[in-house]
């Protein structure tokens, strides 16, 4: 008589959602408890401009000790279930598991900061591919919902779906989420909507040129340029620092002030010596590099919790 050989059902949707959350969450607190190490080692002005750079190593260490090792992660772990075990042993795929998905968002991110300005091209190119990306990601997020089986992108490109360790359960009825699905088709189809109106009334290169100048000042249109580049103020994410004696953006003779004056100049987030000194809404004064690099991750003051418009910075030359 043959022996039957087990196999084992299919991941339910709950189970591949709450086994990405509680990855996301865990990744969150190694990427947490690291950021408070390397803010005592190297201060908040280093880990402010190498911020992307961390949150690519915590998730690169974090997949590599899992996935890597052809284990559960702890997500997957806490909803028992499995990557299934006849592809994602394989080193190639291991490897696209656990670089494909940190790597995009580390480049979605860095991509206006790591080409120059010259590379205005390659830079709108760059835009374009990761926007198809985000959109693709967005349908198969609704496929998911409607289908359940692979959650994101390049499990699907890899074909690597996850099988449970729970048996099904004939009496009862996992929940369905294609709702979601169904809601994420929908904006998807707006926005391709609105996308063939706005090229469908964009006058031609021909129409500008036989009227002259397109009348730009009649359409709403938004400024992506960085502030920063606005106020002509170093970014913290691409100048290095500098010391107090040269900063150029601060009218005191820094070198002629009292050791007492100059230890009350001190700025709150890197606790050292403010150079290019601005104030928030709320009066409180930081160096600039430090407020913007924390107010890009956080719209809050970090003395008060007010409210922080990066917008609203005020430089100050003689403080």
């Amino acid at each position: 008589m043959a022996t039957r050989i087990p196999t084992f059902p299919a991941a339910q949707q709950a189970q591949i959602i709450r086994a990405h959350q509680r990855d996301v969450i865990h990744a969150s607190s190694l990427r947490e408890q690291t950021e408070n190490i390397l803010r005592a080692w190297l201060g908040t002005r280093w880990l402010a401009r190498y911020d992307k750079e961390v949150e690519l190593f915590v998730k690169l260490g974090y997949y590599s000790l899992t996935t890597g090792r052809a284990i559960q992660t702890l997500g997957e772990e806490y909803t028992d279930i499995w990557s299934h075990p006849s592809r994602a042993r394989m080193p190639r795929v291991q490897a696209g598991l656990i670089v494909l998905p940190a790597l995009h968002g580390y480049l979605l991110s860095r991509s206006g900061h790591l080409l120059p300005s010259r590379f205005e091209h390659l830079k709108t190119l760059t835009r374009f591919i990761f926007g198809s990306l985000e959109v693709l990601s967005e349908v198969n997020l609704a496929v998911f919902y409607l289908r359940g089986t692979y959650y994101d992108l390049v499990r699907r490109a890899l074909r690597i779906p996850h099988i449970s360790a729970v048996p099904e359960d004939s009496h009862t009825r996992p929940p369905s989420y294609s709702l979601l699905g169904v809601l994420i088709m929908i904006r998807l189809a707006h926005r391709l909507i609105s996308f063939l109106r706005k090229r469908a009334s964009k006058p031609s290169s021909s129409a500008i040129s036989s009227r002259g100048k397109a009348p730009e000042e009649d359409e709403p249109h938004l400024d992506t340029r960085p502030v920063s580049s606005l106020l002509n103020l170093p970014d913290a994410e691409s100048d290095p620092a500098i010391r107090a004696e040269d900063d150029e953006l601060t009218v005191l003779d820094i070198a002629s002030l009292s050791p007492e004056v100059r230890a009350g100049r001190t700025c709150t987030l890197c606790l050292e010596e403010r150079t290019a000194s601005c104030v928030t809404e709320c009066g409180h004064v930081f160096d600039w590099s430090c407020i913007y690099g924390w107010g890009r991750e956080k719209s809050e003051c970090p003395l008060c919790r007010q409210s922080l418009d990066l917008t609203r910075l005020l430089p100050i030359y003689n403080l």
